[in-house]
């Protein structure tokens, strides 16, 4: 279950394996590679393309401004990270 400020946020199952691979590694940066593994199976490749999709995507469900994450992070050319707490 996905919640923001107390209310249920429905996601697809992928955005929630992406969300749950973040939040198991919360306050580490999460490779590319590792994410496009671990959520679809892909090894690199034009997938990553679709990663960004998805971010983008739980980024307008989680974010109370997407276009300024808190909350879901890119460190560029490397991954993407989760801060737990501000």
């Amino acid at each position: 279950r996905v919640t923001v400020r107390g209310e249920r946020v429905a996601v697809t199952s992928t955005e929630f394996q992406l969300l749950a691979v973040l939040a198991q590694n919360a306050g580490r940066i999460v490779e590319n590679d590792v994410l496009l593994q671990r959520v679809w199976g892909y090894e690199r490749g034009e997938e990553a393309e679709s990663l960004k999709v998805y971010i983008y995507r739980l980024r307008q469900k989680i974010e109370s401004d997407p276009a300024h994450p808190r909350y879901l992070l890119t460190e560029r050319g490397v991954g993407y990270w989760l801060r737990t707490a501000n």
